[in-house]
C-alpha cells in the first residue's frame, strides 16, 4: 500500500532529543508504510549521524543532508520535496507524537479526505508537564482563520498535492511557520478536525526558542505576507480591521519582550511595524477609541518616544509592587550576610582579572577530579593564568603549593567575584554571581548511567533536595560543558541543556588513567601499602538514595575470605556518606573512602567490582577485568531510571548473586574471551577518546582560545 503519510523531521541541534522523536514515529501503528524524511540542517553536533544510524537500520526513514544550514523553513522545504505521502505531518526534531496519534490521523484522513487536518497539541515543559493544550474545536478557513491565533505547526496535516497546487512553501525568514499555517488555511474551505491532542510540542527547551536577536523583525515581512493573501484583499473593511490588529498585536508583543529584540534593535522594528500598519491600513474599519486607538496613532505616526511613555504609564503599578518585594529580599539578605555581601558587591564592581581562575571540586570538597587535571595541565599550557582553589575547612588535605581559599572569607569573594574563569565539577552556590566577562567550565564528574539533570524529575524517589528551578538557572551559567564520549553528550544535550558549546574531549582525569605503566602501578601500590604480588580488588558501589549511610550490598569482608589469602580488596565508599554502615573487619580488606584519588586506586588494582557508579567507565579506559555486582538492578532502574541495558551492555562480566561472583573469580570469566569482547564493546563506545590529552584540548580550547580539533 502506498504511503499515506510522509512525515518530514528538520533537525538542527537536537541531538538529545532526535531519537525519542523518531521512537515516537517508528513504534506506531501505521495503516500503510509509513515514511519519515528526515533533514540534516547541517547541524555542528551529531544528529547528521544519529539520522544516518537511525536509516540503516530501518528502511523507513529516508535522509537528507544539505550541505549549509538553512533554518526550519528551507529545510522543511527540502523534505516535501523528497516526501511521497499522499498527506505530510511536520515534526520537529526535539517534539513528539503521541502513542496512538498516526492511527488516530490516517483514520480521519481516510474517512474525511480533506486537504487540512487540524489536530491537538499539548504543549509540554521541560520537566514533563503539560501546560496547556490547543484543541481545534471548530475549523476556521479562509480570511476567517486569519483574525485568531494560527495553530501551532505540528497540528497540521495537509494533503500534499494541495500544497504544490496552491504553491504554498515554507519562506525561510524567522516566523516562517506562522506565514505557512495562514497561507494554508485561507487557500481552502475543506478542512477537517480531530480533538484530541496528537502532537506534542517541547515548549521552553534551551535553545529551542529564538532568543535576543535583531532577526525577530522578520515577522514583520512574515505578517506583511499574510495581510497580502487576496482572502484578505477581497475582504471587507472590518474584517481587514481584525486581521490588522491581530498581526500589529503581536509584533508588539515580540517588540516589547525584553527576551526577544534587543534594546539597540527595538527602534528600528517599531518603523518597520508603523510601515506595515500605513501599507495596510487604507481600506480597513476605522481605529478603535481607547488607549488601542491611541497606541494605533503612536504607531502610524511612527512615535517611537510616546509609544514608550504610554507603555510604561500602563505598567507602572506592577513596576512598583516588583521592585518593593525586590527590596524586601535584598534586605533580609543583606541582615544575613551584611559585610561580606557588601564587600562582595564591591568586588563586582571591579574589573575582571584576565589571569585568574578559580577551581571548585565536589562542593568544594577537596582538590579532585576533571578540575584538578585541568588545573595541573593550565599550569603548563596557559601559566600566566593563576589558579585558586575553593576548599571547604576540614576538607581533604591538597597537595602542597595549590593556592587555597575558604567559603564564606573576604579571599573567597574576592576570588569568585574577579576571576576570569570559573572550573567546577558540580555546581557552584547560587548566589554566585556570573558576570558576563566571566567563563564557566561544567566539566562534570561521570559518564551518566542513570537519569540526570532535567530528565530526572521523571523520577520522583530519586529527587530528595533536587532543585529543578535553581538547576535551570546554574544551566544558564555555563560557558562550556565537557562531556567524555557522544552517549554524554547527546544525553545531556537534553539533561543539561545549555547555550554555551559542549566540549566532547574525553575526560581530563581519565588522562592519568590513559597514560599509566608498570611504574605508576609500582608507585600507586606503593603508596596504599600494597605488595606488588597481591591481586588487588577495586570494589566502588554507587549512591542509593534509599539508605541514609553507606550500606554496601556486597558484603566485603566475606569476599576477601572467599576470594583467597592473596587477595587484597580495596573498599571505595561513595562521597555522598560520612560514615560506613558496617565498617569492614577482614585483615585483607582496606576501607579507603577517605583517600584523596580515586585514580590512584584504580591504577594499583587488578580488577574492579561495581553496580551503577560512573567510575565503572573511567575504570575500562584501563582496560582491566570489571565486574558489575548488581543485586538490586530492577529496584535501581524503578526509583533512578538508566539510560541503557547495563546487563545486556556490561562491561566485562554482569552477576546478581554473591556465589556468581566469587564463581566468576574462581573460575576466571573475569577475563575470559567473552568477558574480554563485551569490555572491548563497552571501551569502543565510552572509550574511544581517552587518549591523554583531553586535559590539553580543554586548556586549548579554554584558555588560549584555540579550535576544538
Amino acid at each position: 500500500m502506498p504511503n499515506l503519510t510522509s512525515l518530514v523531521v528538520p533537525a538542527w541541534q537536537v541531538q538529545g532529543y532526535l531519537n525519542e522523536c523518531l521512537d515516537s514515529i517508528l513504534r506506531q501503528q501505521s495503516v500503510g508504510d509509513v515514511e519519515v524524511v528526515a533533514v540534516d540542517d547541517a547541524s555542528p553536533d551529531h544528529t547528521g549521524q544519529v539520522i544516518d544510524e537511525r536509516a540503516a537500520a530501518d528502511p523507513r526513514i529516508v535522509a537528507i543532508h544539505l550541505e549549509s544550514n538553512v533554518g526550519p523553513g528551507a529545510a522543511r522545504n527540502a523534505g516535501l520535496d523528497r516526501a511521497t505521502g499522499e498527506y505530510v505531518w511536520f515534526v520537529d526534531g526535539d517534539d513528539r507524537i503521541a502513542p496512538g496519534a498516526l492511527a488516530a490521523v490516517e483514520a480521519r484522513l481516510s474517512e474525511e479526505k480533506p486537504d487540512v487536518l487540524l489536530i491537538g497539541v499539548a504543549r509540554e515543559r521541560w520537566n514533563r508537564k503539560v501546560s496547556r493544550s490547543v484543541t481545534p474545536k471548530k475549523a476556521r478557513t479562509g480570511v476567517e482563520a486569519l483574525t485568531v491565533a494560527p495553530p501551532p505547526l505540528g497540528g497540521l496535516v495537509v494533503r500534499r498535492q494541495f500544497l504544490i497546487d496552491a504553491g504554498i512553501r515554507f519562506e525561510t525568514e524567522w516566523y516562517e511557520d506562522l506565514a505557512f499555517a495562514y497561507a494554508v488555511l485561507a487557500a481552502t474551505d475543506n478542512v477537517a478536525t480531530l480533538e484530541p491532542p496528537c502532537y506534542i510540542q517541547r515548549m521552553d527547551r534551551q535553545g529551542s526558542l529564538r532568543g535576543r536577536s535583531k532577526r525577530h523583525v522578520e515577522a514583520v515581512r512574515q505578517w506583511d505576507r499574510v495581510l497580502s493573501l487576496s482572502v484578505v484583499e477581497q475582504a471587507d473593511p472590518k474584517t481587514r480591521r481584525r486581521v490588522l490588529n491581530r498581526a500589529v498585536g503581536e509584533l508588539l508583543g515580540i517588540l516589547d519582550n525584553g527576551s526577544r529584540v534587543p534594546e539597540k534593535a527595538r527602534r528600528a522594528m517599531f518603523t518597520e511595524i508603523s510601515g506595515l500598519l500605513r501599507k495596510h491600513e487604507k481600506r480597513t474599519a476605522p481605529r478603535p477609541g481607547g488607549l488601542g486607538g491611541l497606541r494605533l496613532t503612536l504607531l502610524a505616526s511612527d512615535s517611537y518616544s510616546a509609544y514608550r511613555l504610554l507603555r510604561r504609564g500602563r505598567g507602572a503599578v506592577g513596576g512598583v509592587v516588583g521592585k518593593a518585594r525586590g527590596a524586601s529580599g535584598k534586605a533580609r539578605s543583606t541582615l544575613r550576610k551584611a559585610n561580606l555581601l557588601r564587600y562582595y558587591k564591591q568586588q563586582l564592581r571591579l574589573p575582571v582579572d584576565e589571569n585568574l581562575a578559580v577551581y571548585g571540586a565536589y562542593w568544594y570538597r577537596g582538590y579532585a577530579c576533571n578540575p584538578a587535571a585541568i588545573y595541573e595541565k593550565a599550569k603548563e599550557l596557559a601559566p600566566h593564568v593563576r589558579g585558586v582553589w575553593v576548599v571547604k575547612r576540614g576538607a581533604r588535605e591538597v597537595p602542597e603549593g595549590v593556592p587555597v581559599v575558604h567559603p564564606g572569607t573576604k579571599e573567597y569573594f574576592r576570588t569568585i567575584a574577579r576571576a576570569k574563569y570559573m572550573i567546577n565539577n558540580a555546581t557552584f552556590p547560587p548566589d554566585v554571581v556570573k558576570r558576563p566577562d566571566q567563563i564557566q567550565v561544567q566539566t562534570h564528574h561521570g559518564t551518566p548511567l542513570k537519569t540526570m539533570g532535567l530528565d530526572q524529575p521523571r523520577f520522583p524517589a530519586s529527587l530528595g533536595s533536587f532543585n529543578p528551578d535553581r538547576m535551570r538557572l546554574n544551566l544558564a551559567k555555563w560557558d562550556f560543558s565537557i562531556t567524555a564520549n557522544r552517549h554524554t553528550t547527546l544525553l545531556w544535550d537534553r539533561q543539561f541543556p545549555i547555550k554555551g558549546e559542549t566540549l566532547e574531549t574525553g575526560y581530563p582525569r581519565n588522562d592519568r588513567l590513559a597514560l599509566a605503566g608498570p611504574e605508576d602501578v609500582a608507585a600507586a601500590r606503593a603508596e596504599l601499602g600494597l605488595g606488588a604480588d597481591e591481586q588487588v580488588v577495586l570494589y566502588a558501589p554507587t549512591h542509593r538514595e534509599w539508605h541514609s549511610v553507606f550500606t554496601p550490598p556486597l558484603d566485603v569482608d566475606e569476599l576477601a575470605e572467599a576470594l583467597g589469602p592473596n587477595v587484597r580488596v580495596l573498599l571505595r565508599g561513595h562521597y555522598f556518606y560520612d560514615s560506613i554502615g558496617f565498617p569492614p573487619r577482614h585483615p585483607r580488606v582496606l576501607d579507603v573512602s577517605s583517600f584523596p584519588s580515586v585514580e590512584t586506586l584504580a591504577i594499583a588494582s587488578d580488577a574492579m567490582i561495581t553496580d551503577f557508579s560512573s567510575v565503572m567507565f573511567d575504570y575500562a579506559v584501563l582496560n582491566r577485568p570489571l565486574i558489575i555486582f548488581a543485586p538490586d538492578w530492577e529496584v535501581y532502574k524503578a526509583v533512578r531510571g538508566v539510560s541503557f541495558d547495563l546487563e545486556a551492555d556490561h562491561p566485562g562480566t554482569f552477576v546478581r548473586t554473591f556465589d556468581e561472583l566469587v564463581d566468576a573469580f574462581r573460575t576466571g570469566a573475569i577475563d575470559d574471551e567473552a568477558a574480554r569482547q563485551a569490555r572491548g564493546r563497552f571501551r569502543e563506545r565510552f572509550c574511544s577518546l581517552e587518549d591523554g590529552h583531553a586535559a590539553e584540548r580543554v586548556v586549548r580550547r579554554v584558555f588560549l582560545g584555540e579550535p576544538l580539533v
